[in-house]
């Protein structure tokens, strides 16, 4: 399974769980809003779908995606760890300079 974070941090990845959030869509109904070619939207929904973002249900000729919504809750719980760390790390940082070099603060 690919890591959902590095899969919904592409750009048109991301876009793709924007249109697919208000519901199912085909890989042609998606292909409107891109420049890309329908076969890249579907390599962008395959690399989705391995990261468990998205699934596809097949309707005769037709595939309809839509977004998983525990792949999302568990995309957004990392967005929270990620930010939850990076923060922390920032904030010790900025103390540590804060308390060593206490002369290059000025109020």
């Amino acid at each position: 399974m690919a890591d959902a974070f590095s899969a919904a941090a592409e750009p048109t990845r991301r876009r793709l769980l924007q249109l697919l959030a208000a519901g199912p869509k085909t890989v042609s109904e998606l292909a409107e809003h891109f420049t890309a070619t329908r076969p890249a939207i579907s390599q962008h929904l395959a690399v989705l779908a391995d990261a468990g973002l998205v699934t596809a249900r097949k309707e005769g000729r037709h595939r309809h995606y839509s977004v998983v919504p525990a792949g999302i809750a568990q995309l957004r719980a990392e967005i929270d760890r990620f930010w939850s760390t990076e923060l922390e790390l920032l904030v010790a940082d900025a103390t540590k300079r804060a308390t060593t070099h206490p002369e290059e603060h000025h109020s």
